[in-house]
C-alpha cells in the first residue's frame, strides 16, 4: 500500500482536516474566534501558533492559526506537515501590503509539503466597503495582484469575508471542507 493510500485510509477513519492560516494583521485570529462564536472585540496578535477545532459538514477541522509577523515566518515550515488546506487571509483595507502578501504566498504555494493543498484566499474586512462596486474592485485588485488565475498546483478560490460580522465565513469553511473531501475522502 502506497503512502498516499495509507494517509487516505487514516484520514477516512479520523475525518479530520488540517487547515493552516498565515500572514499577520489580516484578521486570522478574529476569523477563528468568529467561527467559534467567541467575542471578536478583543484580539491580540498571535505569537507562535494557536490550534482551534470546529466541526464542518461532519468533519473535524483543526485550524492552525500561525503567527504571521515577519520575525515568525521562518518558523512556518514547522507547521506544513499534513496540511490539507491553506486559508490565506488578506486585509481588504491594507492593499498597500499586497506585494508583501504576494511574495509570501508564492513561497507557501511552492513548498513541497503543501503542493496540492486546497487554497482559500479570504479577503477580510470587506464589510468596510459599502457598495458592491467597491467590494468587486477590491476583489479584482487582490485577484490581479496575487495572480490567482496562475496558481496551478493548488485548487484555489477567493472569497470576500468579514471576521467582524461573520460574512461568508461559513461559505469559506464549506468550500474548504468540500475541496478536501473531494481530494482525500473520495470513498467516504
Amino acid at each position: 500500500m502506497g503512502l498516499l493510500s495509507t494517509i487516505r485510509k487514516q484520514k477516512l477513519k479520523d475525518k479530520e482536516i488540517r487547515l493552516l492560516m498565515g500572514l499577520d494583521n489580516a484578521g486570522k485570529t478574529t476569523i477563528v474566534k468568529q467561527i467559534l462564536g467567541e467575542d471578536v472585540k478583543s484580539v491580540s496578535p498571535t505569537l507562535g501558533f494557536n490550534i482551534r477545532t470546529v466541526e464542518s459538514e461532519g468533519y473535524k477541522l483543526n485550524i492552525w492559526d500561525v503567527g504571521g509577523q515577519s520575525s515568525l515566518r521562518p518558523f512556518w515550515r514547522n507547521y506544513f506537515e499534513k496540511t490539507d488546506a491553506i486559508l490565506w487571509v488578506v486585509d481588504a483595507t491594507a492593499l498597500d501590503r499586497l506585494l508583501d502578501c504576494k511574495i509570501e504566498l508564492d513561497k507557501i504555494i511552492r513548498e513541497d509539503r503543501l503542493i496540492g493543498a486546497g487554497l482559500l484566499i479570504l479577503v477580510n474586512k470587506i464589510d468596510v466597503f459599502a457598495t458592491e462596486e467597491s467590494r468587486a474592485s477590491v476583489l479584482g485588485i487582490v485577484n490581479d495582484t496575487l495572480k490567482i488565475d496562475q496558481i496551478t498546483n493548488h485548487n484555489c478560490t477567493i472569497l470576500a469575508c468579514s471576521a467582524y460580522t461573520g460574512e461568508n465565513l461559513k461559505e469559506g469553511l464549506s468550500w474548504t471542507t468540500q475541496e478536501v473531501k473531494q481530494r482525500l475522502y473520495k470513498f467516504d
